[in-house]
C-alpha cells in the first residue's frame, strides 16, 4: 500500500520539529539557569567588585596616601555592578550551559564521538579558568605597577599627576583582558578539534611557526592595553600553547592512524 504524499512529508519533519522543541527547551533552561545566577551574583556584585580591584589596591596601599575610584556619571556605579553580575553568571554557568549543550548534541553522536568531544567540554572552562588566574595574580599586578608609574608628584612650576580611576573604566579594561586571556587559552582545543576533523595537521602547524609567531603579537597588541607588559604577558603564554597545541595534534594524529590499522 503506498504511502500519502502528505503523510510521507510530515514523517520526514517531525525529526526536525522535534530537535527543534529539544533546542528551545535547552536555551529556556540555559536562560533560566544564567538568569537565577545573575541575580545571585548581583546581591554579591560589590564584594566581586572588590575582588577584581584588589590588585589595583594593593599597590595603592603600598605607595600610601587617601586613594579612591570614582564614578561621574549617576548610573555609572549601578551598571558596572550589573556588568560585574552579568560577568560572574556567565563564568559561573558555564558549565551549566555546557552540560545544557551536551544533552542537546549528545544523543545524535555515536559512542566514539561522544568519547572524543566530551574532554573538550571539560577542558574549556579549565583553560578559560587558567587564563583568568595568569592575568589576574601575574599581569594585573605588573601591569597596574606600570601604569601608575606615570604619576607625579609636581613641583613648584607644575601640578601634580594622580591617578583616580573610574569604577566603569577599570571594569572594562579588567574584563577585556579577562576574556583575551581565557580565549587564548582556548587554542589547544580549537586546534585539537580541527586536527580530529582533517582540517590542521601537526606538521603543518609547525611548518607555520613563524607565521604564529607574528599572529600572537599582533592579537596582543589589539586585546591589550598599550603596554609592554601585558602585550608579551599575552602572546608569550600563547606561543607556548601553540606548541602545545602541536605536540597535542600528533597525538591525535597517532591515535586516528592506530584506529585506522586496527580497521583494516
Amino acid at each position: 500500500m503506498a504511502v500519502p504524499q502528505d503523510q510521507d512529508l510530515d514523517d520526514k519533519k517531525m525529526p526536525l520539529l522535534d530537535h527543534l522543541l529539544e533546542l528551545r527547551t535547552r536555551l529556556i533552561r540555559s536562560f533560566i539557569g544564567l538568569l537565577v545566577l545573575f541575580f545571585i551574583c548581583y546581591y554579591f556584585a560589590e564584594g566581586l567588585y572588590a575582588f577584581l580591584m584588589q590588585p589595583l589596591a594593593d599597590i595603592l596601599v603600598e605607595e600610601g596616601g587617601n586613594r579612591r575610584m570614582i564614578f561621574t556619571a549617576l548610573h555609572e556605579a549601578f551598571f558596572t555592578y550589573i556588568k560585574v553580575a552579568f560577568f560572574a553568571a556567565l563564568f559561573v554557568g558555564f558549565p551549566f550551559i555546557a552540560s545544557q549543550f551536551w544533552m542537546f548534541v549528545a544523543p545524535g553522536l555515536y559512542k566514539h564521538e561522544k568519547r572524543a568531544l566530551l574532554p573538550f567540554l571539560v577542558a574549556t572552562p579549565i583553560l578559560f579558568f587558567m587564563g583568568g588566574a595568569l592575568v589576574y595574580y601575574v599581569i594585573f599586578p605588573l601591569a597596574w605597577e606600570f601604569f601608575l608609574s606615570f604619576e607625579s608628584g609636581g613641583g613648584d612650576a607644575s601640578l601634580p599627576i594622580q591617578l583616580e580611576a573610574k569604577v566603569g573604566e577599570y571594569l572594562s579594561l579588567v574584563m577585556r583582558l579577562i576574556f583575551a586571556f581565557g580565549l587564548v587559552f582556548q587554542l589547544p582545543v580549537v586546534l585539537t578539534l580541527l586536527a580530529r576533523v582533517g582540517m590542521a595537521t601537526s606538521e603543518g602547524l609547525a611548518e607555520k611557526r613563524k607565521y604564529a609567531i607574528v599572529i600572537a603579537f599582533v592579537c596582543a597588541a589589539i586585546l591589550t592595553p598599550p603596554d609592554v607588559i601585558s602585550q608579551i604577558g599575552l602572546a608569550v603564554p600563547t606561543l607556548i600553547l601553540y606548541e602545545i597545541s602541536i605536540y597535542a595534534v600528533r597525538l591525535v594524529e597517532k591515535k586516528q592512524a592506530k584506529a585506522q590499522e586496527e580497521g583494516a
